[in-house]
């Protein structure tokens, strides 16, 4: 399934820093997030599974695609069986009564989801779905390349997210959102207008490289500017703005697509996220953690 996705994140999220000193907070959500990328690098190479299906065993297309939607819904399913191995050591991350959350972190919570959401709509148009389609269409690849490419920018994904953890540790969180998600944009940039898939793929995966190290200092982030008691409201508040600006920009991006060109969700996207990376340096530049206090 990927990440960032569902329900569970919120719990997780409201979870982890309970669990380690402000000081590792960061780090922490690093290692979260690089076993959910180790995750999809894995699904990602896996969606080449249907043309080895194709090739060796002789399989229809659809049902070929049966097999790897079958193998997905079952991969999901699983992760019911390891939520059982929560200890009830868990529950001291959550309030055992209704907690109100106070003004100053509503007015946190306005601004940063707000910011979130632009950042979710920019990504909306970027999905792994709609990334496919412009890379079949634009240089004629299927799934056999398309498979081992995000399963590349997944890998990148893992790895950066303790590059951001470094980094966080002597720039702060915030810019290390914004210094590395701006030029990860530019990248984006340029794709579509890359001569050849090898080269379309080379800059695209340099993007991936950089794109993702706002996970783990964004969600640690917010994790530190509210108190322990509103963690679960936070993740919550802004996990549902982000997941909602994320299932409204595909219909435009495939809109774009279609009567406009190929590249234009990707440009769309990239000048979204450049939008949001200024927004929020101009709003919480100086609302440090407590460990950058």
């Amino acid at each position: 399934m990927g990440r960032d996705r569902g329900a569970a994140l919120v719990l997780e999220q409201a979870i982890l820093p309970a669990t380690v000193e402000d000081a590792s907070r960061t780090r922490a959500f690093a290692w979260y997030n690089v076993a959910q990328d180790s995750g999809h690098a894995l699904g990602s190479l896996l969606a080449a599974l249907p043309a080895v299906l194709r090739g060796a065993f002789g399989m229809g297309e659809l049902t070929s695609l049966r097999a790897a939607l079958g193998l997905a819904a079952a991969l999901v399913l699983a992760t019911a069986a390891l939520y059982r191995g929560f200890t009830p050591a868990v529950e001291t991350a959550f309030p055992t009564a209704r907690r109100t959350i106070t003004p100053e972190t509503r007015r946190i919570l306005w601004r940063i989801g707000s910011l979130f959401a632009l950042d979710s709509l920019g990504g909306g148009f970027l999905t792994a779905a709609l990334l496919s389609v412009f890379f079949f269409t634009r240089f004629g690849v299927d799934e056999s390349l398309l498979g081992p490419l995000f399963f590349g920018a997944r890998v990148l994904n893992a790895a950066s997210h303790l590059g951001a953890a470094w980094l966080a540790k002597r720039i702060g969180l915030v810019a290390t959102m914004v210094y590395t998600h701006i030029p990860s944009s530019l990248l984006l940039l340029t794709v579509p207008f890359a001569p050849t898939f090898p080269i379309a793929a080379a800059l695209f995966l340099l993007r991936e490289g950089l794109v993702e190290m706002d996970v783990p200092t964004r969600q640690s982030y917010v994790m530190a500017v509210v108190r322990p008691e509103e963690r679960t409201f936070a993740a919550g508040v802004t996990q549902l703005v982000k997941t909602a600006a994320w299932a409204i920009a595909p219909a435009f991006a495939g809109a774009m697509m279609d009567g406009v060109s190929m590249a234009t969700p990707l440009v769309a996207g990239a000048a979204t996220k450049l939008v949001y990376d200024g927004l929020l340096w101009a709003a919480f530049r100086r609302l440090k953690p407590p460990e950058e206090r």
